[in-house]
């Protein structure tokens, strides 16, 4: 099993590197999920992600996408995203992911460096991203 540390790591980079991880056959734990960093304007990103919660089916409401308000479950979902889920080995590697916010277990983490930010750039935070999206935790 594998521990990643969130914490100052790009979003897209970090996932797309613990989703080959899973689909290896790993067990991935990534925590301090809050702490990860989305590059762009904070502006743009928080308008695509309400725009993605409010799309609604017009037919059966019951069958829209869900995109969640928590940040550990957002992390999960758009990692989701990344894996190929309709078949029977995409679905084992997402059993597989755990994501926390904070680091509930004092865990010894690793940190990808490859995903590291170097903290210039305009960017949000997930848990930035998810107080705009209406999260109040």
């Amino acid at each position: 099993m594998i521990t990643v540390d969130g914490t100052n790591m790009i979003f897209g980079r970090l996932a797309s590197q613990v989703s080959k991880k899973l689909m290896m056959g790993e067990e991935v734990q990534l925590i301090n999920c809050e702490k990860i960093v989305i590059k762009g304007n904070p502006k743009q990103i928080a308008d695509r992600y309400l725009e993605k919660r409010g799309i609604r089916h017009k037919g059966t409401p019951e069958r829209s996408p869900v995109w969640s308000k928590v940040p550990h479950m957002l992390v999960k979902r758009m990692i989701r995203g990344m894996l190929p889920r309709e078949s029977s080995r995409g679905k084992a590697a997402l059993k597989k992911l755990m994501v926390y916010s904070g680091n509930p277990k004092n865990a010894q983490a690793v940190t990808l460096e490859s995903a590291s930010f170097d903290g210039v750039s305009k960017h949000l935070t997930i848990y930035e991203l998810c107080k705009k999206i209406g999260y109040q935790g």
